[in-house]
């Protein structure tokens, strides 16, 4: 199912709204005006379940701006603090793809302390005021020339922290160009999917789990070597 002409209806049920962000939307709202996925769902839920006057929808997590992939929506108050403790316990999984620039590292889990200052995030020291535990799961699924594929697990979700920890291990991704990228994409967005999203119904308490490829943006020789 699409909502509007670029979302695109994974799940939809009386308590979860499963959805894929398209890159280059907004995932809540902003100062820009420009369009979000919070208030394009809401219009897709009022239609599609003839719901007159404002639509409950819950955001319980985002996705930046230039990235794409699999997000979830709470469509009662009790599924988003169900859902909301979830995330904090990191019992959600979260799984990306990236297309990065250099030779990355094969198999690693990566730890970082980071602070944002001036809408820029950086590495510090653990001692750092303000510095916040950073921690990934990668795996490098493929290698060519001077790009590589890789797989990446989420075990905190801190602001652009896949970014600032590629980048730091000179291996930025392809399109992002706030952290140290050389390689365009589309001239917009990044090559940064979240392609498997795993949790558990917030009343059923029934495990669910769903894919998405990475979308048309992506060159499609790389999109193909995704595993999902």
């Amino acid at each position: 199912m699409k909502a509007g002409s670029s979302i695109t209806i994974r799940y939809v049920d009386n308590h979860l709204l499963v959805v894929e962000k398209p890159p280059g939307m907004l995932s809540q709202a902003d100062r820009t005006g420009d369009e979000d996925m919070l208030t394009a769902c809401k219009e897709w839920v009022g239609k599609e379940f003839n719901k007159p006057g404002n639509v409950y929808l819950g955001l319980v997590h985002r996705l930046d701006r230039p990235a794409s992939g699999l997000m979830v929506f709470a469509r009662t108050s009790k599924a988003a603090s169900r859902l909301a403790e979830q995330f904090r316990s990191r019992s959600v999984t979260k799984k990306y793809v990236a297309l990065v620039e250099g030779n990355a590292p094969f198999n690693e889990k990566w730890i970082d302390w980071l602070v944002k200052e001036n809408e820029r995030v950086r590495i510090v020291r653990e001692s750092h005021q303000g510095a916040k535990r950073a921690e990934l799961s990668m795996q490098t699924l493929a290698a060519e020339g001077k790009k590589s594929l890789i797989s990446i697990e989420l075990h905190t979700g801190r602001p652009h922290q896949i970014r600032v920890q590629c980048a730091s291990r000179k291996c930025p991704i392809v399109g992002d160009f706030k952290y140290g990228a050389t390689t365009e994409l589309d001239g917009r967005n990044l090559a940064l999917h979240a392609s498997i999203l795993e949790l558990d119904h917030p009343t059923t308490k029934e495990r669910m789990r769903w894919t998405a490829r990475p979308p048309g943006n992506w060159p499609q020789e790389w999109a193909d070597r995704v595993p999902v």
